[in-house]
């Protein structure tokens, strides 16, 4: 067995199917990465990065071509993530928090998958060997549209993962990559543990700015309460 064959050998075998040490060690790197992503913090993104080119080697080598090809656009995107998160700004200029996507966001979202996913089954069906390219293309462009949401610390990211993990749980079970499909079953429940994590803590963030506003506003009534006082003694 070669250098570049070792990794592709069977660890264990799961229902009658050789699970790969590839499949092992990106399983193990993507639970760490959905923990880090629900604590919202950044080191879930380098984690990504070499989760996703393992999972770009174990799906080529399954003829599942378009979810290949996703893993080097999610390295692109944790890329970009990582720098948001760490450096990105909102809308009013200040850091980056979750936040939930406007009916405008929503609208580009929906459309953009609309759009992308009958032209990315068309490009797998034509360019590739894939005999799921339609399945593989929803998981794909769908898959895109929640990253990009998850960089932007959008709420609703996780409502997405929710629908493609379930999805890909059938779609991975098909190619029986059962560990893989173990694991978006696992992502599924995390996406609602993740949407829940991330709700408290835009609620905790949105109660801190009212009292600030509210203390602030005191602040402020204060002073022209005292000098309306000493203009009345003036006066007297």
């Amino acid at each position: 067995m070669s250098i570049a064959e070792a990794p592709f050998a069977a660890a264990f075998t799961l229902w009658g199917s050789p699970v790969t040490w590839v499949e092992v060690a990106a399983f193990a790197l993507s639970l760490a990465m959905v923990a880090a992503n629900m604590r919202v913090n950044p080191v879930g993104w380098p984690l990504a990065i070499v989760a996703s080119l393992l999972y770009a080697a174990l799906f080529a080598d399954s003829r599942l071509y378009g979810e290949a090809a996703l893993q080097f656009v999610f390295v692109a995107a944790s890329l970009w993530g990582w720098w948001q998160w760490l450096r990105g700004r909102g809308d009013n200029g200040a850091a980056l928090a979750v936040h939930r996507l406007s009916r405008r966001g929503l609208a580009w979202t929906a459309g953009g998958i609309a759009v992308a996913w009958p032209l990315a089954g068309l490009v797998l069906r034509r360019a590739t060997d894939s005999d799921v390219p339609f399945l593989d293309a929803l998981a794909t462009t769908g898959s895109v549209a929640g990253q990009v949401l998850l960089g932007r610390k959008v709420l609703e990211n996780w409502h997405v993962w929710l629908a493609v993990n379930v999805f890909s749980v059938g779609l991975f079970a098909s190619k029986a990559l059962w560990l893989t499909s173990l694991l978006y079953a696992l992502f599924a429940l995390l996406s609602v543990a993740g949407w829940l994590a991330w709700l408290r803590r835009m609620r905790l963030a949105e109660a801190g700015a009212a009292e600030a506003d509210s203390a602030g506003a005191a602040t402020a009534v204060a002073p022209s309460a005292a000098t309306a006082a000493r203009d009345a003694a003036a006066k007297t």
